[in-house]
């Protein structure tokens, strides 16, 4: 029954990533993508660990596109300069892709947690870096200056909450859903039989066994 639960841990995290995407279902920037990219890169195999989630995070962003093009018809959501600050993104879960990679499914709970929350810092960073260079809604406060840059990554814009706000979300939200995805991951994974526990000594303890020491082969 393990196996089998464990084996549509990636339907699992497909369907809470979407459902999470729907407009105003969450807080602004509790969000499930950076748990989604991280723990891709931790749980899935080969090239899996990349398609599935950037292809289900293309899809889900193209469908958003659309909406709130129809919901605010003023705004061109397709323009230039917000296709290169969402391309920035798609860099932002590359690079949660990749830290996940260094983690293994069998790591401790709370490496995995960290890892969780060091990649909800990273996006938010890298995002927040590029939402600043290329200002798609040509925010006045976006400056081309290293006091511009630091406003887009504490105050933002006015009008808007500050963008420590999102920063607090964005942390709260990895935290959570990384800390349920493990869990979830854990709690499924088949039992490991003595004969694999054992396997990796063994197999140590032969290859050290078959080495003969540096003076005998003297």
């Amino acid at each position: 029954m393990k196996e089998k639960w464990h084996k549509l841990l990636p339907v699992l995290f497909v369907a809470v990533f979407a459902l999470s995407r729907i407009p105003g279902l969450m807080p602004a920037n509790f969000s499930v993508a950076y748990t989604f990219a991280f723990c891709a890169g931790v749980y899935f195999r080969g090239a899996t660990a990349w398609w599935l989630p950037l292809g289900v995070m293309a899809a889900t962003d193209i469908g958003l596109n659309f909406y709130y093009q129809h919901a605010n018809p003023d705004s061109n959501v397709w323009s230039a300069s917000n296709l290169a600050n969402l391309t920035f993104n798609y860099a932002a879960y590359a690079v949660l892709i990749l830290l996940g990679r260094r983690f293994k499914p069998q790591s401790r709970f709370v490496a995995l947690l960290g890892g969780g929350l060091l990649g909800a810092i990273l996006f938010y960073l890298i995002t927040n870096t590029a939402s600043w260079l290329f200002n798609p809604f040509n925010n006045p406060e976006y400056s081309k200056s290293l006091a511009g840059w630091i406003i887009a990554l504490t105050k933002g814009t006015g009008g808007y909450p500050s963008t420590w706000e999102f920063f607090r979300n964005t942390l709260l939200g990895g935290g959570l859903f990384t800390a349920l995805f493990a869990a979830a991951a854990k709690l499924t994974a088949p039992a490991e039989s003595p004969a694999d526990k054992t396997a990796g000594a063994r197999d140590d303890e032969e290859s050290e066994a078959g080495e003969e020491p540096e003076e005998a082969k003297a």
